[in-house]
């Protein structure tokens, strides 16, 4: 009798997957740390690197990883003057968690939570009561956002602590149901431009004995998503948000410490089917899936009722060599989403996981044209997407 010959190279090892430092350098531990510096109550700093502050910013700037600022040293003279700051003068990043994605990271940095506790583990998930796809950085179809993520946020702790509380964004956010789960506490103060933001996260910080003060500014990923990292567009942002972070760091009050970080790394994914699979045209990835969630780096798949099994085979026989393919339980198991799950966020993690190593996209292309469209890319565990900057300014 013939052995059955193995015709798919040898999947990836999950134990190769670099999973991010939930509880002791990861995104999540920021706020948490900081707030324990200030004596706000049951909370518990992670970040041993970092010395507390009466009064303390988070700059996050959206899409901006360490790779790409450390390889941009004349845009940004600003920011790479303050490499050697980060995590508390290490030198070093930190992670932006699983999967490394705008709508999972807000949530991480305001709850001070990991994914699996605060519950929004992905660009979209099911909904375990509906069975539709949910989009968490759109809302859609609308969710009561308390039931979707019930925990306080860090800004509403250290409000009822009684530490001037102040989020400084656009304000097409002040009443998005993002901001309500994740940042909402204290006060919103809503300012168009970059410069605004700037002069008046200064101003609030200066408006408390201790002061808690989160500012924000997306168009370096806007412009990454839309021509890639290091086109002519995305290096005018970055420019741009570098003479922020300056403007921001002469500003500061006594006592204060500016913390200037991000949400995801980007990298550019080429326009071949070899790097772009497409969901939509494969038969063999669309059999016995139901839905298709998350984003083309980091992909949860819900199968049909029965056919688990059958597509945690072929998705690693097809993807096994380019992407770390995990069932449910195997991703939990290995700390992808946290040390630990809440059981109402278990079945909104796809009965697979696919998380991408090398530079490679499932696409789907009728799905989402939108998503499959653009150049640059983020959400898996690779550095380029997981690292991220933790540079700090202190008056």
């Amino acid at each position: 009798m013939s052995q059955q010959v193995w015709d798919h190279p040898e999947p990836l090892s999950l134990d190769s997957a670099p999973v991010p430092e939930y509880g002791a350098g990861s995104l999540a531990d920021l706020l948490p740390t900081l707030a324990a510096g200030m004596d706000v109550p049951d909370v518990t700093a992670s970040l041993t690197e970092l010395s507390p502050a009466d009064r303390n910013c988070v700059f996050l700037i959206d899409g901006l990883g360490w790779e790409q600022l450390r390889t941009h040293p004349d845009e940004a003279p600003f920011m790479t003057s303050l490499l050697g700051s980060s995590r508390g003068g290490t030198g070093r990043p930190i992670t932006a968690g699983y999967p490394a994605t705008t709508a999972t990271s807000l949530a991480s940095v305001g709850t001070g939570l990991p994914p699996g506790a605060h519950g929004l583990p992905g660009y979209t998930a099911r909904n375990p009561e509906t069975g539709e796809l949910m989009n968490q950085l759109r809302w859609q179809p609308w969710t009561k956002p308390s039931k979707w993520q019930p925990y306080p946020t860090l800004f509403q702790l250290a409000d009822a602590a009684g530490v001037h509380t102040a989020q400084v964004s656009s304000p097409h956010f002040q009443n998005t149901p993002l901001t309500k789960v994740a940042l909402s506490g204290g006060t919103f103060h809503g300012r168009l431009t970059g410069e605004d933001r700037m002069d008046l996260a200064a101003e609030q910080l200066a408006a408390g004995d201790r002061s808690l003060v989160y500012t924000y500014y997306a168009e370096v990923d806007g412009k990454g998503h839309r021509f890639g990292v290091d086109s002519d567009p995305w290096r005018g942002q970055l420019m741009y948000v570098d003479r922020l972070v300056q403007r921001l760091a002469e500003q500061l009050p006594p006592r204060t410490a500016l913390y200037v970080t991000a949400d995801h790394g980007m990298i550019d994914i080429p326009f071949d089917e070899q790097h772009r699979i497409d969901f939509d045209e494969d038969w063999e990835l669309r059999a016995g899936v139901a839905l298709l969630g998350g984003e083309g780096r980091a992909r949860h798949v819900y199968a049909v009722p029965g056919a688990e099994s059958d597509v945690l085979t072929c998705w690693r026989e097809v993807l096994g060599e380019q992407f770390w393919v995990a069932s449910r339980d195997e991703a939990i198991a290995a700390g992808w989403f946290g040390p630990h799950i809440d059981e109402r966020v278990y079945e909104r993690i796809g009965d697979v996981v696919a998380a991408a190593r090398d530079d490679v996209l499932i696409i789907a292309s009728e799905r989402e044209p939108k998503e499959s469209a653009m150049v640059g890319n983020h959400g898996s565990m690779t550095p380029a997407e997981q690292h991220i900057p933790l540079l700090e300014v202190r008056s």
